[in-house]
């Protein structure tokens, strides 16, 4: 049996509560494997690889010469989250998204949050993602953060912690939906005997989410998903949604703003676009209001979009929302804007702009993980335990030249769930990303794209790092 002798160890393990003990929702899912061998087990990752491959769910790398399209690593054996705790989840996920897009809309109008000072404003105003073109910007239905994937960690003693927010153009879902598709044909008997919650209403709750932003006098409005090209690192993912929404997928050459709209080239002409779901960066979106250089965007947006004439998901200035350092104070804006504590706890946080702060995580290096507070992927963090003294020495440096730009945080114990490795079974790291869809309601897709760390005792989970998914399960 291939997990009899499987030992979870000191970790916190999401499919085992001890060796031999699997957790009750994860019963049945593990006498299925212990009922194959080996080589059954790994013909059906190889099939499922390949069938996501045959089905284009690909994503692109520059940073090296092994080409650039590639195959995100898939891992057959599930994560499963409980009933119990999906419930806790999805209330804490709706009450953090319901407290940040009331904070994006204060921070780009009254701005009462900072002259109550629960948040310095130096530090919204030096936030490379707070800009000021947006200020007095009214967004339809006033929601900001449309999509929301909100990154999540579970410690040793089982409690989950956000990790970070991304209120931009978070990417995965893509992962998750097709990563489903996948696992349906390899574990079908286990799928018909649990009550596995579904993924796939994610593109029809999408599309009402981007309808629900068009002028209700429109009776059939145009929604387009805006992408940067064929060469951005997510464009499976632009294309997919595209095509599972049966809406156009356009990028910045499409389209043109004309008699004060924004309008898309077609054979028989221009059409108007009502709402875009943009997958560009804030500063690339409008080379009048943003980057001159960008020729991603379309000239003119920026300006249509103010008055009104065209809806963008997610709302320009969001990235404000994923400053690292901003996070540091999401507990205090839920308990502003909702008079709530937290249900979901931030990973505790020492922000390096605070002499005394940075003084602990100077001294700490070694125990500490330190984060730039705009990077993404993996890219500009240093795990201390793990990285040399010559490395903990150039960050030390960079903290001291740009305390603003830097915060630093315990190492967690991350979860693990049981992974195939060179032709073994073996306890990986994950994390977990939910999706978060905010229209008329907000909706959390159940479950999510759990990402798990395939080198082996690392924690560093990005794709760019070496990383790979995992299809989540939770069960109703």
């Amino acid at each position: 049996m291939l997990l009899q002798n499987y030992d979870p160890g000191d970790f916190y393990d999401e499919l085992f509560a001890a060796k031999g003990q699997p957790r009750p929702e994860a019963t049945l899912l593990v006498e299925r494997i212990n009922s194959l061998s080996m080589d059954a087990l790994q013909y059906r990752q190889q099939s499922a690889r390949t069938a996501l491959f045959r089905w284009g769910a690909t994503f692109n790398v520059y940073s090296n010469n092994e080409g650039t399209e590639r195959i995100l690593p898939f891992d057959i054996i599930p994560r499963i989250v409980s009933a119990s705790d999906w419930a806790w989840l999805e209330r804490g996920l709706k009450q953090r998204i319901h407290a940040l897009n009331l904070f994006l809309s204060d921070i780009y109008d009254e701005q009462k949050i900072l002259k109550d000072k629960v948040i310095p404003e130096e530090l919204i105003y030096s936030a490379s993602g707070f800009l000021k073109p947006c200020m007095g910007l009214k967004p339809p239905q006033n929601i900001w953060c449309h999509i929301t994937g909100t990154d999540l960690v579970r410690d040793r003693d089982g409690q989950w912690y956000v990790l970070e927010d991304n209120l931009r153009c978070p990417s995965g879902i893509s992962y998750v939906l097709e990563n489903r598709r996948v696992m349906k044909t390899t574990f079908p008997l286990v799928f018909n005997q649990m009550n596995i919650l579904p993924v796939d209403d994610y593109a029809s709750q999408l599309l009402e989410a981007l309808l629900n932003l068009a002028p209700s006098s429109l009776p059939d409005p145009t929604v387009a998903v805006l992408t940067p090209g064929i060469y951005n690192s997510a464009y499976f993912e632009h294309s997919f949604l595209a095509q599972q929404m049966g809406v156009e997928l356009v990028e910045g050459r499409d389209l043109v703003v004309s008699d004060g709209y924004v309008q898309m080239r077609t054979t028989k002409g221009l059409k108007r676009v009502d709402v875009l779901y943009r997958r560009i960066d804030d500063e690339f979106i409008d080379p009048q209001a943003f980057r001159p250089d960008s020729l991603l965007g379309i000239p003119g947006l920026m300006e249509v979009y103010r008055s009104g004439r065209v809806a963008l998901a997610n709302a320009l200035g969001t990235g404000v929302a994923d400053d690292k350092v901003i996070y540091a104070y999401v507990p205090q804006i839920i308990r502003y804007y909702l008079g709530e504590d937290a249900m979901i706890p931030n990973v505790p946080t020492y922000l390096c702009w605070e002499d005394q702060q940075q003084e602990h995580v100077l001294a700490n290096l070694d125990k500490l993980v330190v984060k730039a507070a705009n990077e993404s992927g993996g890219y500009g963090m240093l795990v201390g335990p793990h990285a040399t003294p010559a490395q903990r020495t150039e960050f030390a440096q960079r903290i001291i030249a740009q305390p603003r730009n830097y915060i630093a945080q315990p190492t967690l114990c991350l979860s693990r769930v049981p992974t195939l490795i060179d032709g073994g079974i073996e306890g990986c790291h994950v994390d977990l990303r939910p999706y978060i869809l905010y229209g008329k309601d907000i909706y959390v897709n159940p479950g999510g794209f759990t990402r798990v760390a395939l080198r082996r005792g690392s924690l560093v989970v990005n794709s760019s790092q070496g990383g790979g998914g995992k299809d989540t399960w939770v069960v109703g």
